[in-house]
């Protein structure tokens, strides 16, 4: 069976399942249901949910293939990451119970004024259009390589197909179908990564002894970097920006806090959070030591490894030497991490257009605002579909790092406004904190050329902090007049959820 036809027929079958799932999710759903999923999903559900949610696409083929450069320092942001997830469990969700948000940046409302508000609502609409299209790219190239490309079908109908699958399965269900969805993802991925570890180690006649053995002493084995604090490659650098990485990323994500805040109490979201974080370390371990297998193939194959690291999974799951079922497995680990990080995003993002940009919730009536949502819904696809075909053409770093170095500038100004916002109570001008959050990226920017150019200092994602600086800088540089406690936007949210429990 040629491999176009294997992808074809696993996608399909994933598919299928995915469509039975959200037609299931999605019986007797409204608007509360997509937005918060009504708060009465069970922890233990948003904890594997949450734990998938961190594994996209891009984790599935970019991490195994960055042993080759990068050895295993990836497991040292994880490691940072897990410490980021207890602020945000003992912080965040507290406070954001507290408030009953739909959409959390309706803290900043509270906080600032609309105008912050509002920039806080377009920061992550660019941040999550930008790492979400990023994400799905990987997937995408992928199939293209697999599938459509000796097909001669063009990339960006394969862009078209992939975005309208997802799109339609998430139609109806929103956050409730992205929890069910986002846990079978997870079921696929781990036991796609366990599955293939063990037949690349048969094919290698290694035993379970033989095959930690021949890992642990591979040079890509590397895990903690403390010899050059100047690389980006750094442990403490890589610690720290771990921490606020998660704390951005996860914590001031509406994507990622919408699984959290489907949870019934605040001290159940918590375990989610915990939870999702410790079993995240042992994954991502997986996908390392799987990785170091790759590269011994390779090596003992007499294969040229590809330019890019992102193809080198790809090159060995579908090697002849290989059983079928390794390409399988594959595809169906790609698919299912991929077509459930998309759908979550295209989720988050008609929830924060709607709610924190259009603001229909506020004066729609329960009819009109589910046609505002399905339009916008139809929207964020398309725009997405759009941004893909982009990055297609003008990617050439691995696309790990692509996600967390767009990560640092887009999520840097949310983090600083947040910080600022809960640790000091000074009053700034909200009319003019747009401005800030436009400048502190430029700084960063700066800053990043500066330290290179001038001291031969490589910024790695610790650019994230900087940003955040610039941001919380700029805030207390804005004294204002004290504003009112809350603003008409968080107040409707309140009642919105309200009026749906």
């Amino acid at each position: 069976m040629s491999t176009p036809v294997i992808v074809i027929l696993t996608i399909a079958a994933y598919f299928l399942l995915l469509m039975a799932v959200s037609w299931r999710a999605s019986r007797g759903s409204d608007n509360a249901t997509f937005f918060s999923g009504n708060r009465k999903a069970p922890w233990p559900l948003v904890a594997l949910a949450t734990m998938g949610a961190a594994i996209s696409g891009v984790t599935f083929i970019s991490v195994p293939g960055m042993v080759a450069t990068k050895g295993f320092s990836y497991l040292q942001m994880i490691l940072g990451f897990l410490v980021g997830y207890f602020v945000i469990a003992f912080v965040l969700i507290p406070m954001f119970y507290r408030k009953n948000l739909i959409s959390i940046y309706g803290y900043l409302g509270e906080r600032f004024g609309s105008a912050t508000y509002k920039s806080g609502a377009w920061i992550f609409f660019i941040s999550k259009m930008l790492g979400a299209a990023v994400r799905f790219f990987v997937v995408c190239a992928v199939l293209q390589l697999l599938v459509f490309g000796p097909l001669h079908i063009p990339f960006e109908f394969n862009v078209i197909v992939t975005i309208a699958l997802i799109w339609l399965y998430t139609l109806q269900g929103g956050v409730k179908t992205v929890l069910w969805t986002d846990s079978i993802k997870s079921f696929c991925l781990v036991a796609s990564v366990i599955l293939c570890i063990y037949f690349v180690a048969r094919n290698l006649g290694f035993s379970a002894g033989e095959t930690m053995t021949a890992i642990a002493s591979h040079p890509t084995c590397h895990l903690f970097y403390f010899d050059d604090p100047s690389s980006s490659l750094y442990f403490w650098k890589q610690f720290i920006a771990g921490v606020f990485l998660a704390i951005a990323m996860t914590g001031l994500d509406q994507d990622m806090m919408q699984r959290s805040l489907a949870c019934d109490s605040t001290r159940n979201s918590q375990k989610n959070m915990i939870v999702g974080g410790v079993v995240q370390i042992f994954v991502i371990a997986l996908f390392l030591l799987l990785g170091t297998l790759l590269m011994i193939f390779i090596e003992r194959n007499g294969i040229e490894t590809p330019a890019k690291t992102d193809d080198i999974f790809g090159l060995v799951a579908t090697h002849p030497s290989m059983p079928v079922l390794v390409s399988v497995l594959f595809v169906l680990g790609l698919v299912a991490a991929a077509y459930a990080a998309a759908g979550s995003a295209l989720t988050s993002l008609t929830t924060s257009f709607t709610v924190d940009v259009l603001g229909a919730h506020r004066t729609s009536t329960e009819e009109r605002l589910t046609r505002i949502r399905k339009l916008v819904h139809v929207g964020m696809s398309v725009l997405m579909g759009a941004v893909i075909i982009v990055f297609y053409y003008i990617s050439e770093q691995d696309a790990i790092s692509a996600v967390y170095t767009l990560a640092s500038y887009t999520y840097g100004p949310i983090l600083g406004l947040f910080a600022f916002g809960m640790m000091c109570k000074r009053p700034v001008r909200d009319k003019l904190v747009p401005v800030v959050c436009i400048l502190a990226p430029v700084l960063s920017w700066c800053t990043q050329w500066a330290l290179l150019r001038y001291f031969d200092y490589h910024t790695g994602f610790e650019l994230l902090l900087f940003n955040a600086f610039y941001t919380m800088a700029g805030l207390y540089i804005l004294k204002g007049e004290r504003q009112a406690a809350t603003t008409p936007e968080t107040d409707s949210q309140t009642q919105l959820l309200r009026s749906q429990a």
